[in-house]
C-alpha cells in the first residue's frame, strides 16, 4: 500500500539519471555524472546548487544505476559518531561485496573536525562519498575534502524542465492542475527553478478541489506568490549585490534596477545597499562626476528620515544617476600609487621650504625658508616644489577624458606646465 503521507516530491523522484529533469551539463552526453555511470565507476563528488535543482535525487540515482547501498545523512542532524556508523555499515557491505554511496546533504554544515573525519575513508575507499551544499564549496569545505572530490554545479531548473515535471505529476496523480495553461506557465515562474517547490504545490492544487481553473492573479492568491531566492548572507547575497555592481559599471541601468529590485523584493537590508552604493561612487565613478557622492550620501539620509516605501524611491534615482554616470577609477589608481611610493621611500622629510616654524631654533634650521604664500602671487601657484628634496617629482593621478575629469585634467596640464616653467 502507498504512503499517502510522503510528499509527491519524494514519491515521484526518479530512480535513475536517465528519469533525472535538466542538469544536462552533468548528466547529458560527456557530463560528469553520465561518465560514471557508463564506465560503472563512482568518484567523490561535491554537488552545488540551490534548493529543489535535483542533488539528493541526482545522488539516489546514482546508487541506483550501479547497485550500490545508499546511506543518507544530513549535516544539520548527524556528526562524527554518525560516520563512525556509517562506515561500520560500508566495511560490512565491502565483505559481502558490495559498495556503499554515503550522501551528506548540505555538507557546508560539518566543521573542519568533522570534515577531517572522512578524509581516511575517502582515501581507502570504505565508500563512494557526495555531498550535497547551496553554499559555494570553496568558500565553506576543507581543502583536504575538496581535492579528494570532484565538483558538480547544479543549475536551477528552466522553465521547459518544470513543465515537463507538471506533466508528470498530472500523470501520477491522474489529474490535470486546476490553472489555465498561462498560469501552469506562471507556477514555473512563482517556483524559481525549485522543483520541490512546484511539485509541493501541485499536490496542494489538485488536493485542494477547485472547481475551475485557476488565473494568474489567483494562483498568487492561492500560494501567496513566493519570496524571491536570497539568504541575506550567503551566496546569493553576494551574488545579487555582485550583479549590482557589474550592471551599475557597465551602465546598464535597467539591468541594475532589477538586481537592486531583486535584493530589496528579499528583504535586504537598504541600509547595506546604500553603502555598497556610496562605495560604488567614490570608487567606479569618482572624480568624473563628483555630485555622485554626495547624492549617494543624500539618497542614503532620506532613506533613513523617510523609510519604505517612500523613501525606496531615493534609492531608485540614485541607482539610475549612477548606472549614468561617467566611469573613472583614475583616483582609485592615484592612492594606489601614492601609498606604493609612500611605502617604497621611507620616511623622507618634507623640504624645509613648506614646513611650518614656531619656534627661533626651527627657523635657524631653515624650517620655512624661501616660501612663497601661493595665493599672493600673480599667477596664484609659486611653482615651488612639494615634494622631498632627495625625491623625484612623479604623476600618480591620470584623470581620464570623461565627464568631468576633462577639466580636471586641463587643470592638471596647466599647472605642471606652469611648474616645470618656472623650474627652469
Amino acid at each position: 500500500m502507498q504512503n499517502t503521507t510522503r510528499p509527491l516530491a519524494d514519491i515521484m523522484r526518479p530512480n535513475t539519471i536517465d528519469e533525472v529533469v535538466g542538469q544536462t551539463n552533468l548528466l547529458g552526453e560527456n557530463g560528469i555524472i553520465r561518465r560514471m555511470v557508463e564506465n560503472n565507476k563512482l568518484s567523490n563528488l561535491i554537488l552545488w546548487g540551490p534548493p529543489g535543482c535535483g542533488k539528493t535525487t541526482i545522488a539516489r540515482a546514482l546508487a541506483n544505476s550501479v547497485d550500490m547501498d545508499f546511506i543518507p545523512l544530513s549535516a544539520v542532524f548527524s556528526g562524527t559518531a554518525d560516520i563512525k556508523k556509517t562506515m561500520e555499515v560500508a566495511k560490512t557491505n565491502a565483505a559481502l561485496g558490495r559498495g556503499t554511496l554515503l550522501f551528506i546533504d548540505e555538507i557546508h554544515r560539518f566543521n573542519k573536525t568533522q570534515q577531517d573525519t572522512l578524509l581516511p575513508y575517502l582515501e581507502d575507499g570504505t565508500v563512494v562519498f557526495i555531498g550535497a551544499t547551496t553554499e559555494n564549496p570553496s568558500f565553506n569545505l576543507n581543502n583536504a575534502l575538496l581535492s579528494r572530490c570532484h565538483i558538480g554545479v547544479l543549475e536551477p531548473l528552466n522553465t521547459a524542465d518544470l513543465l515537463t515535471l507538471i506533466e508528470r505529476a498530472e500523470k501520477h496523480l491522474g489529474k490535470k492542475l486546476p490553472l489555465t495553461d498561462t498560469a501552469k506557465k506562471h507556477l514555473t515562474d512563482l517556483s524559481d527553478g525549485d522543483a520541490r517547490f512546484l511539485l509541493n504545490t501541485a499536490e496542494y492544487l489538485v488536493s485542494a478541489r477547485f472547481k475551475h481553473e485557476l488565473d494568474d492573479d489567483e494562483l498568487d492568491n492561492v500560494i501567496q506568490k513566493r519570496a524571491p531566492m536570497s539568504d541575506k548572507h550567503g551566496d546569493e547575497h553576494y551574488n545579487l549585490i555582485s550583479a549590482v555592481h557589474k550592471s551599475l559599471r557597465a551602465s546598464d541601468t535597467d539591468a541594475a534596477l532589477y538586481w537592486v529590485a531583486r535584493m530589496m523584493t528579499a528583504g535586504q537590508d537598504p541600509m547595506y545597499i546604500f553603502r555598497r552604493l556610496t562605495r560604488f561612487a567614490m570608487e567606479d565613478i569618482g572624480l568624473a562626476d563628483p555630485t555622485a557622492m554626495q547624492l549617494a550620501l543624500s539618497a542614503w539620509q532620506v532613506y533613513e528620515r523617510m523609510g519604505s516605501p517612500e523613501g525606496d524611491l531615493a534609492l531608485t534615482e540614485l541607482v539610475i544617476y549612477l548606472a549614468t554616470a561617467p566611469k573613472s577609477i583614475s583616483a582609485y589608481k592615484a592612492q594606489s600609487a601614492a601609498y606604493a611610493a609612500a611605502r617604497a621611500n621611507g620616511n623622507l622629510m618634507p623640504p624645509k621650504n613648506i614646513l611650518n616654524a614656531p619656534t627661533k631654533m626651527m627657523k635657524n634650521l631653515g624650517y620655512g625658508a624661501g616660501y612663497v604664500y601661493d595665493p599672493e602671487t600673480k599667477s596664484g601657484c609659486s611653482g615651488q616644489n612639494c615634494f622631498p628634496e632627495s625625491m623625484e617629482r612623479a604623476q600618480y593621478y591620470h584623470p581620464v577624458e570623461r565627464g568631468f575629469e576633462r577639466e580636471i585634467k586641463k587643470r592638471l596640464e596647466y599647472w605642471n606646465s606652469f611648474r616645470k616653467n618656472t623650474s627652469e
